[in-house]
């Protein structure tokens, strides 16, 4: 017969026993728990990553124009498209072997319109500041390059920027000219950071690779120095880009074609 005292004891080794399994699960479930955490850090750290190292506004240089890879993630419902059909008329193909030659009067202040379906954008350029890529637009755009054009890409996660300006629409095309790099001091740039309304040159990640791919910040973005900005939406501008932001993009990722339809209908540089 058990005593009252074994009895006690075998109580006591069973209610330690219990404790020790629960005490292991817990621990089970903490180290299965902070592997998942690890691993969505993982996940969010390669996406941060492959956006700035991978040549953030890649472009214009067909030789650097693989598609980047990203962590996989399930696609977000797509968003209705806030935008008009666009106007009729195909993209002209047009290719020079040089940069123009400058006609801008530097001295001067000029404007450009992007004419889109998703309405107007009105840009303010830094003419004196980046006499190059201002005369390479006003060249571009008189040639009609950039009409009916799509913008190609949205990048909703890390930084924050609409990138048009490619005819072909795969992020590799460009006027077959590139222009030097401008304005890469310019006062706007405060603490590595590209600020809301800044259009800039997109480039390969190699120094003087611009062409004719840009790309618009619709809110504050943390970017190397190394894309010229030579210009400033207007506040009815940055209504229509934050419209276009808000549909998204059609990864889920962060990084893709926007999901509202955005074409550049007509593009236009004139001097005031």
């Amino acid at each position: 017969m058990v005593s009252q005292e074994q009895r006690k004891r075998q109580l006591a080794r069973e209610k330690f026993l219990r404790q020790q399994q629960r005490r292991t699960e817990a621990r089970r479930k903490a180290r299965m728990r902070n592997s998942v955490i690890a691993s969505v850090l993982g996940v969010i750290l390669i996406g941060s990553v492959a956006l700035y190292t991978t040549g953030v506004m890649k472009g214009d240089d067909k030789a650097n124009a693989s598609s980047q890879t990203t962590p996989s993630a399930t696609p977000t419902s797509k968003a209705p498209d806030p935008c008009e059909k666009a106007a009729k008329g195909s993209v002209e193909k047009l290719s020079w072997k040089k940069e123009p030659a400058m006609t801008i009067d530097k001295s001067a202040k000029y404007t450009m319109k992007l004419a889109t379906t998703c309405g107007d954008i009105d840009i303010a350029l830094k003419t004196s500041a980046a006499p190059h890529t201002v005369n390479s637009f006003d060249f571009l755009a008189s040639k009609g390059f950039f009409d009916h054009t799509k913008c190609h890409r949205l990048t909703t996660n890390g930084i924050y920027v609409l990138q048009c300006g490619d005819p072909t629409g795969s992020g590799s095309g460009g006027p077959g000219y590139t222009i030097p790099d401008e304005n890469l001091k310019d006062k706007s740039l405060k603490g590595g950071v590209y600020p809301a309304g800044t259009v800039a040159m997109a480039n390969t990640g190699q120094k003087h690779t611009g062409g004719s791919q840009f790309f618009l910040v619709y809110q504050d973005s943390q970017l190397p120095p190394s894309y010229t900005p030579f210009g400033t939406v207007s506040a009815s501008g940055m209504k229509v880009l934050k419209k276009i932001a808000a549909a998204g993009e059609s990864t889920g990722q962060g990084d893709g074609a926007p999901n509202a339809t955005v074409v550049i209908n007509k593009a236009t540089v004139t001097k005031s």
